[in-house]
């Protein structure tokens, strides 16, 4: 195995040169498009969209969240079914979001949203 590593390393490097290039292309590419007939040219889009699409696929990736978002739509149907009060959701004084109110771009602590207080809902007490 070193052998063969040492005998490498002795040997001197041939710069590459696309003229000298022992593995010559068999076919220009790109291809001349205007050149060649319809059916070649949708022969080369499928085989390079293919190879496009696995070399930027990720499946690990694609795993992750697809089970990501089945994982969260069971939760909330398991809790919608099982946990939430929904006698308690026709109450008109329970507000779901109260805890949290958005005013624009920014979060206001609890108490000092003014969107509930300018369109009269009540106070946040």
């Amino acid at each position: 195995m070193f052998s063969t590593a040492i005998r490498r390393a002795a040997q001197p490097k041939i710069p590459f040169d696309i003229y000298t290039n022992p593995y010559k292309a068999t076919r220009l590419w790109p291809p001349d498009f205007s050149k060649i007939d319809r059916k070649h040219q949708f022969r080369l889009e499928r085989k390079y969209k293919r190879r496009a699409k696995l070399k930027w696929a990720r499946p690990r990736w694609t795993k992750f969240v697809k089970i990501a978002q089945m994982s969260s739509i069971v939760f909330i149907a398991v809790y919608g079914v099982l946990f939430l009060d929904w006698n308690q959701q026709s109450n008109p004084e329970h507000r779901p979001f109260e805890g949290v109110c958005y005013s624009g771009l920014t979060m206001e602590p609890k108490g000092t949203c003014t969107d509930i207080c300018r369109f009269g809902l009540g106070s946040l007490d």
